[in-house]
């Protein structure tokens, strides 16, 4: 029995609205500051090392600014109590064996305590395979969204695949604004994070669609189409609530541990994405997908039930 009866259908302009401005802001924010593309997909070098404890970055700058890399990006890596944030990453355009070297033992030289062991990874990346891997994505998502399309449309309706299609992308480009926003390094794990999103945000739709149908077909003309929209959307809400929060506390752990206690630059990113992209779902899944579908039925119908 149904416990809740909040109006998603009667509050969808106001949902409507605050979505258009996260796109607003996503477009200005790409336009401004892009994204910020990690080493996949820009051809460079890439310098993980472990310096002294208590290191500054003022530091690490004087030490490149010796052969001109004193603008590249620098982060901080490591986990306070093991590296306790000795680590550093250097993202510096494409540079020659000789000059890696060179670098390096300028590092050594300026943190004698230095070993082998201590250069934890030299790299020379190639932005051909990122470009491979985003294409492959690109089209691993067009694909994914037409067989959606069919599915859904076959099972219930076009306006009905047609909504999905449109939550699942603003649940997508609502990660990519959170990323440019906060400059956020794009890497390889994101694309399959974005994948990964757009598998699982699909199925709270589903469910709840699912659900308006079956009650179309339960109440015939006793209701009318919106006490049925939002008798679904509300039968569903536990269940999405806590689909969502049991998934959350998963990535919030992955989050916590690749920040704090593993150091991984790049499933730090996955896992934030995960966690951008499961917010952003759960809640296109409950206020636009199903009001969406609603608004696009003609005006004579949207206070009937049309079964």
């Amino acid at each position: 029995m149904r416990k809740y009866n909040f109006p998603f259908v009667e509050h969808r302009r106001i949902v409507f609205i605050i979505a258009a401005v996260i796109i607003a802001v996503g477009v200005i924010s790409l336009f401004l500051n892009s994204l910020n593309l990690g080493i996949d997909f820009s051809e460079g070098t890439i310098l993980h090392l472990r310096l002294a404890k208590g290191y500054q970055m003022e530091e690490v700058r004087a030490v490149l600014a010796a052969f001109d890399l004193d603008g590249v990006p620098l982060q901080r890596a490591g986990r306070e109590g093991a590296s306790e944030g000795r680590e550093v990453v250097i993202k510096a355009p494409s540079l020659t064996e000789a000059k890696r070297k060179e670098i390096i033992a300028a590092f050594e030289e300026r943190w004698p305590e230095m070993t082998t062991e201590d250069v934890l990874r030299v790299e020379n990346v190639g932005a051909t395979v990122g470009r491979e891997l985003t294409r492959e994505a690109f089209y691993a998502l067009l694909l994914a969204a037409v067989g959606m399309i069919i599915y859904i449309t076959f099972r219930f309706q076009f306006k009905f695949a047609l909504a999905a299609i449109l939550a699942l992308l603003f649940d997508i480009f609502t990660v990519l604004t959170v990323f440019s926003l906060f400059k956020i390094e794009v890497n390889s794990p994101f694309i399959a994070a974005i994948l990964t999103i757009f598998g699982y945000s699909i199925n709270d739709t589903v469910v709840i669609f699912d659900r308006i149908r079956e009650n179309m077909k339960r109440f015939g003309r006793k209701k009318a189409l919106v006490t049925v929209v939002n008798d679904s959307i509300n039968e569903s809400l536990i269940r999405s609530i806590n689909t969502s929060l049991t998934t959350l506390l998963v990535l919030v752990s992955l989050y916590v541990a690749f920040n704090y206690f593993v150091g991984g630059l790049d499933l730090k990113a996955f896992a934030l994405a995960l966690l951008v992209g499961v917010v952003s779902g759960t809640c296109s899944s409950l206020f636009i997908a199903g009001p969406l579908w609603f608004a696009w039925q003609p005006a004579g119908k949207r206070q009937k039930n049309p079964v």
